[in-house]
């Protein structure tokens, strides 16, 4: 169970979500598939205790399925990730969707265990992706996580409803 409570980004949420992106990724825009998103504009949840903001997801909806754009634990290891995780595929039902998808890159090992752990599959590689992305938003680094170039994209899904 999460530390804080989960509820649905709302308008007045708009300039705290939009700080959050900011400084969590390191501009107000986040790219994938070739696609720029303003966070701060999607609809989204956010886990708070006591009024402080633990966590923040931010997802579109297109073709019957929930993309999730952003997702931060400001503190890991205490059940936010996955709190937000779960509001995403209870919202994806709720919306008809058949699948919950993300994007992120070959150097965030740690997420791609996190989301596999939580019934996601992988779904594509986009190798060499990521140089396309910064023609997009330049604020991208060159090396992430582990001291691993980012260099391409990886998507994963995790159907909500029964395959047809």
């Amino acid at each position: 169970m999460a530390e804080g409570s989960v509820r649905p980004v709302e308008e007045a949420d708009r300039i705290v979500v939009a700080r959050l992106v900011l400084e969590l990724w390191g501009a107000h825009t986040a790219v994938a598939h070739g696609e720029v998103f303003f966070p701060a504009s999607l609809p989204g949840f956010l886990v708070e205790k006591q009024g402080q903001v633990l966590g923040l997801l931010t997802y579109a909806v297109t073709n019957h399925q929930l993309e999730i754009v952003t997702i931060d634990a400001l503190r890991r290891g205490r059940g936010v990730g996955t709190a937000l995780v779960d509001a995403a595929v209870r919202q994806a039902r709720t919306l008809g969707c058949n699948r919950v998808r993300l994007t992120t890159t070959n150097d965030n090992l740690d997420a791609v265990r996190f989301y596999q752990r939580r019934g996601f599959k992988l779904a594509a590689l986009r190798p060499d992706a990521v140089r396309e992305a910064r023609k997009l938003k330049p604020e991208i680094p060159a090396v992430g996580e582990f001291g691993i170039p980012i260099t391409d994209e990886i998507d994963l899904e995790r159907w909500v409803a029964p395959r047809q």
